[in-house]
């Protein structure tokens, strides 16, 4: 779908931020590759190739869009023919001399410095380099970085509307979850729903029962739940404007868990709700990990607490900012982010409770507004 008047104005001006950051950078210009860069610049999701697609932001001058020429009418779809300059390659051209061109042509000039894409391919980056032997290779993201980090109110509503998206998937967990069906199936049936609920994709469906629980990026398995058993289930997906849902919760299947669950699950709620309360403009990034971390080796768990407490959220499903120790960025309004302390005891369970929350302008706000106590489910 095409981007409408005022998304064209949005992604012109995040176009000429761009390349205000990289003359402030001292970078000539930006190679940007598909991936998430590519879409918040200028509204295309691209399917990374062997053929080279790639968005050319001089510091000066012109801007430019290359793809392949079969994906030409994908590109001008996309509407990026709106807001840049669209240039096709044949199979037989270099298009790595092509883009390296249209980088000297804007320029007037041979650029000293060229921001690669974070992710761009190492074959890519070669070749580049190849195409460009006097120029010096630095990251993009260095550059874009600031341009993300810091959600614009429709950004924040594209993760408003996400989390919605994703908690009434949370709110339907008891008609799939319970004793005697295995992970996988029950991993299908919130897949579907993920869909049903208005993503265009799902990222990620983690149904982690029982002792797998205690294994945080465990996905589905062929395990049975069994009755009693604690279930983390964390999912999320993409919108259709490209903006990610993520949420955990745990729950129990079929009875109440052991006494030792319950209590090791009241703390963690607790961490959860005192790093959330933690969250306002000014302070760092490791503070509000410190507020859920320190509330969990209070209680003898902290070694359990195996990763940072939160990561930042947008166009991709992990961003910055990172929310753990050593992090010193300051948190302003519009910084978007996962709070999700864990506790896990291998061999026999675990539990993580995740929310998305805003910075907003005095204080914090949720994003995902399902209930986070411990629920049974039959």
């Amino acid at each position: 779908m095409a981007p409408t008047r005022d998304t064209t104005g949005i992604l012109s001006t995040r176009l000429q931020r761009a390349a205000e950051a990289a003359t402030a950078a001292g970078v000539d210009a930006l190679l940007v590759t598909p991936g998430a860069d590519l879409r918040y610049l200028v509204g295309y999701q691209a399917i990374p190739l062997e053929r080279l697609t790639c968005l050319v932001v001089p510091a000066s001058g012109d801007a430019a869009l290359v793809v392949p020429r079969l994906e030409r009418l994908a590109a001008e779809a996309s509407g990026a023919g709106d807001v840049v300059k669209i240039v096709t390659h044949e199979e037989t051209d270099d298009a790595f001399a092509l883009t390296a061109d249209l980088v000297r042509d804007a320029l007037q000039a041979e650029p000293a410095t060229v921001g690669v894409a974070d992710r761009m391919w190492a074959e890519q980056v070669l070749r580049f380099r190849a195409a460009m032997p006097r120029s010096e290779q630095v990251t993009a993201g260095s550059v874009l970085r600031a341009l993300r980090l810091r959600k614009a109110p429709a950004e924040v509503d594209g993760l408003r509307r996400a989390a919605a998206a994703i908690d009434a998937v949370h709110s339907r967990m008891g008609e799939w979850l319970r004793p005697g069906r295995t992970e996988r199936e029950v991993g299908r049936d919130i897949a579907q729903a993920i869909v049903d609920a208005g993503h265009t994709s799902v990222n990620f469906v983690i149904v982690a029962s029982g002792p797998n629980g205690a294994s945080p990026h465990h996905h589905t398995s062929d395990r049975v739940i069994e009755a009693g058993d604690p279930v983390v289930v964390d999912i999320g997906g993409s919108m259709p404007d490209g903006y990610c849902s993520d949420c955990t919760r745990t729950y129990v299947a079929g009875s109440a868990p052991d006494d030792e669950f319950a209590r090791y699950y009241a703390v963690l709620l607790e961490a959860q709700q005192k790093s959330c309360a933690s969250v306002r403009p000014g302070v760092t990034a490791q503070s509000v990990d410190a507020a859920a971390r320190d509330v969990i080796a209070a209680a003898g768990y902290g070694e359990l607490f195996v990763h940072r407490t939160g990561h930042g959220i947008g166009l991709e499903e992990h961003e910055e900012p990172w929310i753990v120790a050593g992090n010193d960025t300051v948190l302003e309004p519009g910084m978007c982010f996962s709070i999700e302390p864990g506790i896990y005891l291998p061999g026999r369970h675990g539990a993580r409770i995740e929310d998305i929350v805003a910075v907003s302008a005095d204080g914090v706000e949720r994003l995902d507004t399902i209930d986070r106590e411990l629920v049974v489910l039959g």
